[in-house]
């Protein structure tokens, strides 16, 4: 092999291994962000699950601040039925908007603006009964009206695929956010102990803390190349989550 030919066999053998570190970083990024979306929807579901067996048969030996929570919930049972059964259903077909099988199906993603904007709706009434009071109250009125923008902004750019999935997965990614809250809530009734806070001085914290891990790392994910690059893939050809 000629001189002139080895510094091009090496610039094209590193040039191929860049480009199969980058192709393995986006297989990771994506993987973890799969695990997330996965767990979120378990913790959605189970939550919403629990809150209507709470409200059909209130629990007779709860701990003391559990007991009072869903007090509180039952004191408005019908609005937090308009708001929990949508947004179980929401998070039941989300999964659809990316599966491969139902990459020409309009009925997903049809679903999931009418149930988010009856979700985001009932949040804004769900918001006057804030344990947490005007610090839960504040996150819920920001994710919210940011969740309804994006959902918007996804129905306003329905026939351009890439921005439309675009703003799909970050309506999504809050809405998921209310999953994120409870194992902060967990930490909080854990160390309540210690820390003396009870759930009227710690929702609204957790409330801000999970919906902002759940909004930034998605955010961040999107602007990166990764999550451009799967973004497009996904929008052009759905993958299987």
């Amino acid at each position: 092999m000629s001189g002139t030919g080895l510094p091009r066999l090496w610039h094209a053998n590193g040039a191929s291994l860049r480009a199969g570190v980058l192709c393995l970083q986006m297989q990771a990024s994506w993987r973890w962000l799969r695990i997330g979306f996965w767990i979120c929807t378990a913790i959605a579901v189970a939550v919403v699950l629990r809150r209507m067996v709470a409200l059909a048969h209130p629990p007779q030996s709860a701990p003391p601040q559990l007991a009072l929570l869903d007090a509180g919930f039952a004191s408005h049972g019908t609005l937090t039925l308009v708001h929990i059964i949508p947004a179980l259903v929401f998070v039941v077909l989300a999964p659809f908007v990316y599966l491969r099988r139902f990459a020409r199906a309009v009925w997903p993603e049809r679903s999931l603006f009418l149930l988010g904007t009856v979700v985001g709706v009932t949040a804004y009434g769900m918001s006057r009964y804030s344990v947490g009071g005007w610090v839960e109250r504040s996150a819920v009125l920001f994710f919210n009206s940011l969740f309804l923008f994006s959902l918007f902004r996804a129905w306003r750019l329905r026939h351009e695929p890439v921005l439309k999935l675009r703003w799909m997965t970050r309506a999504i990614a809050i809405l998921l956010g209310i999953a994120t809250t409870r194992p902060v809530m967990g930490v909080f009734f854990a160390t309540s102990s210690v820390t003396h806070l009870s759930p009227p001085q710690f929702f609204g914290i957790a409330f801000w803390i999970g919906f902002s891990i759940n909004t930034l790392i998605v955010e961040l994910w999107l602007r990166s190349r990764e999550g451009k690059s799967q973004i497009e893939r996904m929008a052009m050809r759905p993958l299987s989550l």
